[in-house]
């Protein structure tokens, strides 16, 4: 990349972000939903960026035979960021990677479909084609994992276990040590709201294995960048919150109860934490019940 498209990129992302204000809620974009998106690329290591659409983000590394894409969040978003392949970096996408089957990630998918092979979990595909997302279905799966190589990249796939769906994958950039992870492991965030579509226990045990995992940087779907540190101490506000509504059942309380009674106050930092803390709760108390039998 020459001098010139890096400083047109730094430039941009500074004018973007000098026109908007920090997210709310790293999930929520509905109330920017009648205003311009704000959208922009950053440089995070080597020849992989970072794609901004509002309050989602995808990763793209760029090759000399082409582009490995991710998530391409909405159409318009998709569009756009094509375009960018195009005026920026004289390339066009070659992959595009779909982190996990849910729509406000992978709509959209159609923009890059003439030009690159779609890729995601087997499972995502399922879901893809059963729930007729708006977006290109994928025709090439996985079910464990999977690299990719392009241009002397390599990006590697790896299904850690159910979490925030059954179909999330990590992707993993070994030269740069970037891993990107979308929606399960959020930096120093709540997650969202009551956990729709989420599975507790495999959701602890696959951020085990991201602990397990050689990185340095943590790229998720929403919100700043991290760092391994945050893998850890996000698995820790889940366990917790497990044990405290856990606790709180077998003492026979409400949900009523335990959302005003469970505080967590050291989380009390966190994105969201005024906003979402009782819908974890709430949510943290429905996930127990289902595999709990009291007496």
């Amino acid at each position: 990349m020459t001098a010139r498209h890096a400083a047109l990129i730094a430039a941009a992302a500074l004018t973007l972000c000098a026109a908007t204000a920090q997210a709310q809620n790293p999930f929520e974009q509905v109330a920017q939903a009648a205003q311009p998106a704000v959208r922009e690329i950053t440089k995070i290591a080597g020849e992989v960026y970072r794609f901004r659409n509002n309050n989602h983000y995808s990763v793209f590394a760029v090759t000399p035979q082409g582009i490995v894409a991710t998530d391409p969040i909405d159409a318009d978003a998709a569009q756009w960021l094509k375009n960018e392949f195009k005026t920026r970096f004289n390339q066009t996408a070659r992959y595009l990677i779909y982190s996990h089957d849910h729509r406000d990630h992978i709509a959209g998918g159609q923009v890059f479909a003439d030009t690159a092979v779609v890729i995601a979990h087997q499972r995502a595909k399922d879901v893809i084609v059963g729930e007729k997302r708006p977006t290109a279905v994928p025709g090439l799966t996985f079910t464990d994992s999977m690299t990719v190589e392009l241009g002397g990249t390599v990006v590697e796939l790896a299904f850690v276990g159910k979490n925030h769906s059954d179909n999330s994958i990590v992707m993993r950039f070994p030269k740069e040590r970037i891993l990107f992870a979308v929606d399960f492991i959020p930096v120093n965030s709540l997650p969202f709201r009551d956990f729709p579509d989420a599975y507790l226990d495999e959701w602890v045990e696959s951020l085990k294995a991201v602990e397990r995992m050689d990185f340095d940087i943590l790229a998720p779907g929403h919100g700043p960048l991290g760092k391994p540190e945050h893998v850890r101490l996000f698995r820790a506000y889940m366990e917790e919150l497990r044990a405290e509504v856990t606790g709180m059942a077998r003492a026979g309380k409400s949900v009523d109860e335990m959302k005003q009674a469970i505080q967590m106050k050291k989380y009390e930092g966190w994105t969201a934490y005024k906003d979402w803390l009782a819908l974890n709760v709430e949510g943290m108390y429905r996930l127990v019940q289902a595999n709990r039998r009291g007496n």
